[in-house]
């Protein structure tokens, strides 16, 4: 499987532990004889098909209605002496009469036949395979016992019948046709595998596109249980959902594996989230109990791939599946090929975060009572099995997905140059890398990197007055102690031993060698949206590696997991630039209401807040910026090839021409230059703080601004945030010029031409805003001229 390929699906076993179809009525999960049951099928069909054309008649004329004259209503052959078992194919006899009379309306055989004289040899194939489908669904209407799986074989079995009569094809009659839900669980699982993994090296990450790939058969050949079972199972569930996805996988799905007159279609490319959370846990469940028995069974090549990489997989993709805001679902998720198959390098649009597939070798008993959470990156291996009570990660608000999608800009590279271009990537590993000694490599790319290997971990881990002490988490907190004593010396050691064992406080272990080396302890106040850092140090000689800038990007995620996206804390002189490199500013954002009272104040320390992004993986942000880089360098590198023509050099300057145009240049519009309108930059901030103020001031007194005062609000105009993903208004433009922002005339026009975009973007030309967004723009662009910012 070449590396740029998408996640395929082959054969439906996971080495001996894989699971068979079961037959429609096979009432099991397993369905041990299934397919002997389906190759059964497909024998009868041969045997019949091959049978002398007399022989096929008899068989479809049980089918087909009276064609005598008078109107007869019989609407199939029956003999007048039937067997009273139906002999085997085999045996029957080859001698047909047609004029053999029929049972219930006294016509002859021929009289049934009479439409298919001149029907061709494959034509009577095609409906004989439908009668040898009806028998079948006959035989499983009266073996099922479930009253709901007994009305689709039903309804199945009367299409089919029907079709038989009108000779026409098996069209199912719904309101909805595949698929059913976008994206597909193939697409979602594809993005899933480039979500987490597109950082491995590509003999790693061929592993995990053959678990992917495992797990996306076990759910096209995976018996789903009746709707009546579920109810028992989970009564509080969504049972009418759950009761149309049953039906339309028994239509589309399960039944066309044995009657092939159907349309069949793949369970993982029909459905979506919706069917794979019904499923998933009772799935996974059962495919690592059938593992773990037949272990002893397994090829020694598949054994460990199955028994210690499957279990983990499904871990990280159950996380995915059931939280509320995890990109992989997003229909805006960077597809990277018309056919829905994402290539795996494919890194545009940054999700959240992004996990490396290798755990702790030496795992450690951590209680969850004294644990706040493992790291994100490396979870220990009590992880691997499902946590009820485990927390999702969710979205900051409650808003829907979609507004975390990632909608067009005016001015992006053109999708298919992306995916073009992507191709061209094949394998990240081929990405130069850049030293770790180098200026150009990220703060946190040595950590990051013995994080993967192993070398240090990250836990989450606080004191409990409720629980049992727990002797490894009781020690880790005692070497917290010691490290911030010994690199906070300002600070009394009984303060910090007070608020390192305090329940209320936990703290951002960074373990290597199975010691402590550092942390960062925090107190969370959900109700105020906020959590104070207390302490934060990195012992003096493991410093200058990273540590620092990767223990505050795990802090980021665990907070981001727990919907808290505001940090506040006291920094001392020593420390204010540390936090500045991590994103904290003294421009809080957290209303002052909000923590007065809840933090403690530092006598001579700055207060620094840093404001989360949700969207940002931090702990992977380096990676991905570095592969966005390379993705650059190849579009500038194709561009380069497109405009690489040698023109003739100029010989104006020879005959004593001074000065030409720049746009009479050979190749200079070819390079994608464009003439731009000059003005004068006014150096004097004053001048230009004046000159942009008195602007606005015209802007905003226009008759025709009245739509653009202020920000749009959600339920003025739903969906705007969808659809405009950089919002700009003239009250957002006041607070800029106000706070100085705009230090150059380019930033002032691009905002206010923001306004005008997004408006017309957003608004049907015949609509009043539209007309109001260009009349304004006409008048903005005016006095732009007059003050002399452009030329006229």
């Amino acid at each position: 499987m070449a590396d740029s390929a998408g996640i395929q699906q082959g054969s439906p076993a996971i080495g001996a532990a894989g699971l068979v179809p079961a037959a429609p009525g096979a009432g099991g999960t397993e369905g041990s004889g299934a397919a002997g049951g389906s190759a059964r099928i497909a024998v009868k069909k041969a045997q019949l098909r091959s049978s002398p054309r007399p022989k096929k008649l008899e068989k479809l004329g049980v089918y087909s209605s009276c064609k005598a004259e008078g109107a007869c209503k019989c609407n199939g052959w029956k003999s007048q002496n039937p067997p009273p078992t139906p002999p085997r194919t085999d045996q029957q006899s080859n001698t047909v009469n047609l004029q053999e009379p029929c049972r219930s309306c006294s016509h002859t055989l021929g009289d049934h036949v009479t439409h298919l004289e001149n029907v061709s040899e494959e034509e009577m194939n095609r409906l004989l395979g439908i009668v040898l489908d009806v028998e079948y669904l006959y035989t499983c209407v009266h073996k099922e016992e479930d009253a709901d799986t007994k009305q689709v074989y039903f309804s199945l079995f009367k299409l089919l019948r029907k079709s038989i009569l009108q000779m026409g094809k098996p069209m199912l009659e719904a309101q909805e046709s595949p698929p059913f839900e976008k994206p597909s669980i193939e697409q979602g699982v594809n993005n899933f595998v480039q979500y987490k993994f597109s950082h491995l090296p590509s003999k790693e990450r061929q592993t995990i596109m053959e678990l992917a790939k495992m797990f996306l058969n076990q759910i096209n050949y995976w018996q789903l249980e009746t709707p009546s079972q579920r109810r028992q199972r989970v009564p509080n569930d969504d049972a009418a959902g759950y009761k149309a996805n049953y039906t339309r996988w028994l239509c589309y799905c399960n039944v066309p594996q044995f009657c092939d007159s159907l349309p069949r279609y793949e369970t993982t490319q029909i459905f979506g989230r919706t069917l794979l959370r019904s499923v998933f846990t009772v799935m996974r469940k059962q495919l690592l109990e059938q593992a773990r028995q037949e272990k002893d069974k397994l090829p020694p090549e598949k054994r460990t791939l199955i028994l210690t990489h499957f279990p983990k997989f499904l871990s990280m993709l159950e996380e995915e599946v059931y939280s509320h805001s995890s990109p992989i679902w997003s229909q805006d998720f960077l597809a990277g090929s018309s056919g829905g198959q994402i290539p795996i390098h494919t890194v545009i649009s940054a999700p959240p975060v992004s996990r490396p597939l290798y755990y702790s070798t030496s795992p450690v008993s951590v209680d969850p009572a004294t644990c706040g959470s493992v790291s994100p990156a490396r979870k220990t291996a009590s992880a691997l099995e499902p946590n009820p009570g485990g927390e999702k990660r969710k979205p900051s608000e409650p808003l829907p997905h979609e507004e975390n999608k990632r909608p067009r800009v005016v001015g992006d590279i053109p999708m298919d140059l992306i995916n073009e271009v992507m191709a061209t990537i094949t394998d990240p590993a081929a990405i130069p890398e850049t030293s770790l000694l180098s200026a150009h490599s990220a703060r946190d790319e040595a950590a990051r990197l013995e994080e993967r290997r192993g070398v240090i971990e990250f836990h989450v881990i606080g004191n409990s007055l409720n629980q049992k002490p727990n002797k490894r988490i009781l020690m880790w907190l005692v070497g917290l102690q010691n490290v911030f004593s010994h690199q906070l010396p300002r600070m009394p050691k009984e303060y910090i031993t007070r608020l390192v064992f305090d329940p209320k406080h936990k703290t951002l272990s960074l373990i290597k060698d199975g010691r402590v080396i550092g942390g960062i302890c925090f107190r969370m106040f959900p109700s105020q949206g906020f959590t104070e850092i207390v302490f934060c140090a990195v012992t003096s000689n493991e410093q200058v590696k990273g540590y620092g800038t990767h223990l505050m990007n795990h802090l980021k995620e665990y907070h981001i997991k727990h919907e808290i996206l505001n940090f506040l804390t006291y920094a001392d002189e020593y420390a204010i630039g540390y936090f500045k490199k991590q994103g904290f500013s003294k421009d809080i954002k957290v209303p002052k209401a909000k923590y007065v009272g809840y933090i403690k104040d530092y006598e001579g320390a700055t207060l620094m807040g840093c404001e989360l992004n949700p969207s940002i993986p931090y702990t992977e942000f380096s990676v991905i910026i570095k592969k966005q880089k390379e993705i650059i360098k190849k579009l500038i590198e194709r561009k380069q090839a497109q405009i690489r023509k040698v023109y003739p050099g100029l010989s104006c300057f020879k005959e004593g021409v001074r000065q030409i145009p720049i746009e009479s240049i050979p190749g200079i519009r070819e390079t994608g230059w464009k003439p731009v309108g000059k003005g004068k930059e006014l150096k004097d901030p004053d001048q230009l703080y004046s000159t942009l103020k008195t602007i606005l001031q015209h802007v905003k007194s226009h008759q025709n601004a009245w739509p653009f005062m202020e920000p749009v609000k959600k339920t003025e105009a739903p969906g705007y945030y969808q659809v405009i993903r950089f919002p700009m208004d003239l009250k957002t433009m006041s607070e800029r010029l106000k706070s100085r922002y705009y230090t150059t005339r380019k930033l002032f026009m691009a905002d206010m031409q923001r306004i005008f975009t997004n408006c017309r973007e957003y608004n049907p030309p015949e609509s009043e805003y539209y007309k109001c967004a260009n009349l304004l723009e006409k008048f903005f662009y005016t006095k732009i001229k007059e003050a002399g910012l452009i030329e006229k």
